[in-house]
Parts: C-alpha cells; structure tokens; sequence
C-alpha cells in the first residue's frame, strides 16, 4: 500500500467519522432540536438520540429551560417629565421552539429590545410618585405587555422584576427631606399622643384616689358615727342602771336616815376652807325637816332661837 493509498484512506475515514457524528445527536432534556429539511420545517426532535440526515438536514438548537434577561438600566420620562434611570429582569422561557426559530432571527435579542421600549411606553403613562410607590402594579404590567409581544415567538415571560430605580438629583433630595419632615411629624404625633395617655392616666389614677379616699372616709364617719352611737347608748343604758340602782336602794331610806347625809353634807361645807357658800333654797326646809325628825325622836325639845338666827346667818 503506498503512501497516497493510507491517505486516502485515512481521509475517508475522518469524512465517515465526520458524518456519524452529525448525523447522531443526543438531544438532552432541556434542550430540543429544530429540524429544517432542504430549508423546510421538518420537526422539532427530542430529547434523548437524534439522528440528522447531513447535508440535507439541518438543525437548530433551543433552550426550553426558564432563563433570564439582564435589562440594562434605561432612562425614561414619567408622566410628570421626570427623567428616571430603571433595571430589571425579565424570566421568560421558549414553549414552541418551532416560532422561536422560524418567527423571529434572534429570539433574545429580539425580547430585550421590546422589553426597553415597553418598559419607556408604561412608565410615561405614569407619574414619579406612582412610579416610586407602585412597583409591583408595574411589574405586572410589563409582563403582560411583554408576553402579549413575544407570544408570537414561542416565548412566554413569566416574571419581570423592577432591581432598581434612580430618580433625579433634586427628586431624590426633596424625597429625602420629606421623610426628615415626615419622620419629625410622626415622632411629634406620638409624643403628643403619649402625652395625652399619659395625662389621662393621670387623671384617671387621681380620680381612682379621689373616690376611694371619699369612700374611705365615708366608710370611717360611718365606723365613728356607729361606735359614738353605741357608746352614748352604752352611757345611758349605765346611767340608767345606776339610777334605778340608787333608786331601789333609797326607797328603802327612812327619814333619819336622809336628815343624817344632810347634816353629814352640811359638815363638809363647813370643814372647807372657803369663806363664801352658796346653799339652795330648800336648805331651810330641809332642816325643819331634820329638826321634826329628831324631836319627833325625843333628842331635842325646843330649838333655841339663837340656834335658829345662826342657822340662817349660816
């Protein structure tokens, strides 16, 4: 075998493996294959082994996994002309890999494209302040906008998501001194409203003390009132035992026995020391009745008369 024998032949074979290894492909799960036969849709293949008819067949191949666009930050006019600077992502993932082909050139391409320009056409419908506080209203409109779009091409976006949004230099400080001045408005609102509970808790525990004091000292003048009540009925219940009590024993007293504690009365007066006397008026007749009572027991006969004028000088 001579030396352009072994080329040939070597050739042949590289042109054999060459052929084998286009013709079988192993299409994995997420991937499938756009099969195009003498420039016409012949299929779409997958996954697991292919097998491609070279130079007749040709095949494309689609990702059917959910992927991601990276938008990169776009300058928009909001309704109210201010210019804002916005990123975001776009998930999306190819559900006809047939459209995605043959509809479009470069379906991703094409997606980031019209997701700038929807995103610039919803964001002038709307104001800053809504732009700023209505994200999430504004992620779903872009989905929507941008999956009635890209429908065409076998592509369904299923989320988008707003990373950032930068307002202008002069928004952004007025935004900044508002929520000074709202942050200054709420500190004082719950001060003010701190205060007040508080001085309603005040009053209301002033209150409290005030009534339980008028009760306390209503409750100790009823305990006093009550025990002077009982002790004056106690005093005279005493009282009247000891008069009934002096009482039974002087019904029982004989006369003598009375002119006696009369003359012993009339001894203490004139034993003390003081130079003036007042004596009451039945003073004489209670010694008539002293004198009847001793003469009537034979111990004096007849009163001598100077007895008589030094009993009325006395």
């Amino acid at each position: 075998m001579d030396q352009f024998t072994l080329i040939l032949i070597i050739f042949v074979v590289l042109i054999l493996f060459y052929i084998i290894t286009r013709m079988i492909r192993i299409v994995p799960e997420t991937e499938r294959l756009v099969v195009l036969a003498l420039g016409r849709y012949a299929g779409t293949r997958g996954p697991g082994i292919v097998l491609i008819i070279p130079i007749i067949e040709q095949a494309r191949k689609v990702d059917v996994r959910e992927r991601f666009l990276d938008i990169p930050s776009q300058t928009a006019i909001t309704k109210d002309n201010a210019p804002i600077a916005i990123d975001f992502l776009v998930y999306y993932r190819v559900v006809d890999p047939k459209r995605a082909v043959l509809q479009v050139e470069n379906v991703v391409s094409a997606a980031v494209n019209i997701a700038t320009t929807t995103l610039r056409a919803v964001i002038g419908d709307i104001s800053l302040d809504d732009v700023l506080a209505k994200r999430e209203q504004i992620n779903d409109t872009l989905r929507v906008k941008l999956d009635e779009i890209t429908e065409r091409w076998g592509m369904k976006v299923t989320t988008v998501e707003i990373r950032e949004i930068q307002p202008p230099r002069d928004v952004q400080d007025a935004m900044n001194r508002q929520m000074s001045a709202e942050r200054e408005r709420r500190a004082t609102v719950t001060r003010a409203s701190g205060e007040r509970e508080a001085a309603i808790a005040v009053a209301e525990g002033e209150k409290q003390a005030a009534v339980l004091r008028a009760e306390g000292e209503k409750q100790s003048a009823i305990l006093k009132a009550e025990g002077e009540r009982q002790s004056q009925l106690l005093r005279a219940q005493g009282y009247a035992a000891a008069l009934q009590a002096i009482h039974g024993e002087a019904k029982d007293v004989d006369t003598n026995t009375m002119a006696l504690q009369y003359l012993d009365a009339l001894r203490a007066i004139g034993a003390s020391p003081s130079t003036k006397f007042v004596l009451p008026m039945e003073l004489a007749t209670m010694a008539q009745q002293v004198v009847t009572s001793l003469a009537g027991n034979g111990k004096v006969q007849q009163p001598a008369s100077s007895d008589g004028q030094n009993a009325n000088n006395v």
